[in-house]
């Protein structure tokens, strides 16, 4: 009968315990983070925003087209050179642009048309890298800005404590001490993701610049070849 009552005691406690059991959301537990969630929400879909809208850009200039080199050599071999600047035109990539102005500078000495080369894809590589920089300072400032509001937390914490008195509770720790942890928490996801989101742009980007250079120097070679 003991173990029984026992039992019946345990099966009423947990009854109990999932009646009163309290669930919180995301949602709810961002909230508890305070006004700093807000400018670490705002940093997360700035950061998504430029890595998406970036990667797609840098994507599409870093996919290699041997047939458009190709048939750019065949036009200036054969001396067309206007069909070789309208296809560049058609193509529009940043690879094409720098053909295009190497092409437009075609009379003039070796150097001078490498300069111009040289000039339009250190052009190109700084439109890529719009944002970039930014994204970098997401990855930075997010953590920091998590510490602060740790710091905010524990500070209220420490100033509930002193306000109550001998009448110390959990209760009026927990609005403080959620801050403290839920900033924290936040701003290390935010800098994670921006850090990581930074570095692999930049590898994109060192591709495109590889890209570039050995195109350049096979442009270049074309123009020592002879026209027939």
């Amino acid at each position: 009968m003991n173990s029984l009552s026992i039992l019946l005691q345990i099966t009423d406690l947990e009854a109990v315990m999932e009646q009163t059991e309290v669930r919180m959301s995301l949602w709810e537990l961002a909230v508890q983070g305070g006004w700093i969630m807000l400018f670490l929400g705002i940093f997360s879909i700035v950061a998504v925003y430029i890595f998406v809208e970036r990667f797609i850009t840098i994507n599409k200039a870093s996919k290699k087209d041997d047939l458009f080199m190709d048939t750019i050599r065949n036009y200036m071999i054969d001396g067309k050179l206007s069909d070789a600047k309208v296809l560049c035109q058609k193509s529009a990539t940043p690879l094409s642009r720098m053909i295009e102005k190497g092409i437009s500078r075609i009379g003039k000495p070796l150097s001078d048309i490498q300069t111009a080369i040289e000039n339009v894809g250190n052009l190109e590589v700084s439109n890529l890298e719009k944002g970039v920089a930014l994204l970098a300072m997401i990855s930075g400032a997010g953590p920091m800005l998590g510490f602060l509001g740790t710091v905010i937390g524990m500070i209220r914490a420490f100033y509930d404590m002193s306000m109550a008195g001998n009448n110390i509770d959990i209760e009026l720790l927990s609005t403080g001490i959620y801050q403290a942890m839920v900033t924290t928490v936040g701003g290390l996801i935010v800098g994670i993701i921006a850090f990581i989101f930074y570095n692999v742009l930049v590898s994109q980007i060192d591709k495109v610049v590889n890209l570039l250079e050995s195109k350049s120097i096979e442009f270049m070679d074309v123009l020592n070849e002879p026209s027939k």
